[in-house]
């Protein structure tokens, strides 16, 4: 996720939907248009007729009705069928057509469970999930939410969900089978690296309401600074923690982004800004290799302290920003192992109806060109957190952190 674009439609209508469908098997075929279409800010537009003789021995859009009006007349339960479920359905073969997991159409009911998604306010269990190789991945279990608390991990492949494969479902379709009313019961089917068969784990769902940063004065002199997410309230609440770090003059500083799935672009940009005085945070690479970069917005006040930031598996996105521009700035020593390699931009397109279309429109590279899609950043010193560790509580990535700020390095010494 990332800084949102706002394009609205105001044109509806099964006239509209039929061009609409029509412009996108077009560009999915590597049609060329060029006088025909007609494209702004706030619609793609084009006659059909005027391109009908040129493109019929392509393919016949008519195909889409005939396909339509047979699902309508033969299905063996077509009392059942809604129109609204076969448009909308059509929509999300559309988006999925274009095999990219996080390229997604939302209906209204969809949309708004996703804007609470970036509110921090939902009804679930507290993970968020991703793909990997082509199977559904947890990326990050929530810290104190049912999820974890239940055993989840970062790393587990999402078998089934209340005995349903989730082979062919998207991202979003596995999120909207996790979800419900808090109170009610969700059984996961987990398959784990180091367990011999799957696993299934019942996780009972509640309201998740995550404040995204956390802040901790430690009795050593060292700061923490925990951030889950970068949602709504993530500016806000870290530069709170700015002032306290500035006010407090700790030995160092821990930014923990472990687990941490990202969110906001933009507000991955002020994060690395706080150490990163001038230059660019991060570099956007669109389809036809044009490239934008996203300069520090100046501020640079946590380049004093000497800072630590831990990744690992679950981090991703926003997060992998962060430690990149960190890393290549030389702001920080990166501890931990690999993180998830998210570094693909969508941008979200509000629809005349409600409705979303999540489009990705280009990949991520940090300051110095790295791209961090399917790669990740890798940590200056790789610290593996075991099921031994886990299971005794400890927690070796965090004290390697404390190590670096706290002993002194050789050439210190007197």
């Amino acid at each position: 996720m990332n800084n949102e674009e706002k394009i609205r439609t105001f044109k509806s209508g099964w006239r509209y939907l039929s061009i609409f469908l029509l412009m996108v098997f077009s560009f999915v075929a590597g049609l060329s248009w060029k006088n025909n279409i007609e494209q702004t800010d706030k619609m793609i537009a084009y006659s059909p007729e005027a391109n009908k003789s040129q493109n019929a021995s392509l393919f016949e859009f008519d195909l889409y009705w005939e396909v339509w009006d047979r699902l309508k007349s033969d299905y063996v339960d077509k009392n059942k069928v809604q129109d609204e479920d076969m448009f909308y359905g059509s929509l999300r073969g559309l988006a999925a057509s274009m095999d990219d997991p996080y390229t997604v159409f939302m209906d209204p009911k969809e949309a708004q469970e996703f804007a609470d998604d970036l509110s921090g306010t939902f009804e679930g269990i507290g993970a968020e999930i991703g793909v990997r190789d082509d199977i559904i991945t947890i990326i990050a279990p929530l810290t104190g939410m049912p999820a974890e608390k239940a055993g989840v991990k970062a790393g587990d492949k999402l078998y089934a969900i209340d005995g349903t494969s989730t082979i062919g479902l998207n991202v979003d379709e596995a999120v909207k089978k996790i979800r419900g009313p808090k109170g009610t019961d969700v059984v996961l089917t987990l398959i784990r690296e180091d367990e011999e068969k799957p696993l299934d784990i019942k996780i009972t769902r509640s309201l998740i309401i995550v404040k995204s940063v956390k802040t901790e004065m430690r009795s050593d002199g060292v700061m923490l600074i925990t951030v889950s997410n970068f949602n709504d309230d993530t500016l806000d609440l870290f530069n709170a923690a700015v002032k306290t770090a500035l006010s407090k003059n700790p030995k160092g500083l821990i930014l923990d982004l472990r687990n941490n799935p990202g969110g906001y672009l933009d507000t991955a940009i002020s994060m690395a800004s706080a150490w990163v005085k001038e230059g660019p945070v991060v570099v956007e690479q669109f389809g036809e290799g044009r490239r934008q970069e996203y300069f520090s917005e100046g501020n640079g006040s946590l380049g004093v302290f000497k800072t630590i930031v831990l990744i690992n598996g679950g981090s991703a996105s926003a997060s992998e920003i962060v430690a990149g521009a960190l890393r290549d700035y030389k702001k920080a020593t990166i501890v931990g192992e690999q993180s998830y390699g998210k570094g693909s931009v969508q941008s979200l397109r509000d629809l005349s109806n409600g409705s979303v279309l999540k489009v990705t429109v280009a990949k991520w590279l940090t300051p110095n060109g790295d791209f961090i899609d399917d790669k990740g950043i890798s940590p200056d010193i790789e610290v593996k957190l075991t099921k031994e560790d886990i299971n005794k509580n400890k927690d070796p990535q965090m004290m390697k952190a404390l190590d670096l700020i706290l002993k002194p390095t050789p050439a210190s010494k007197k």
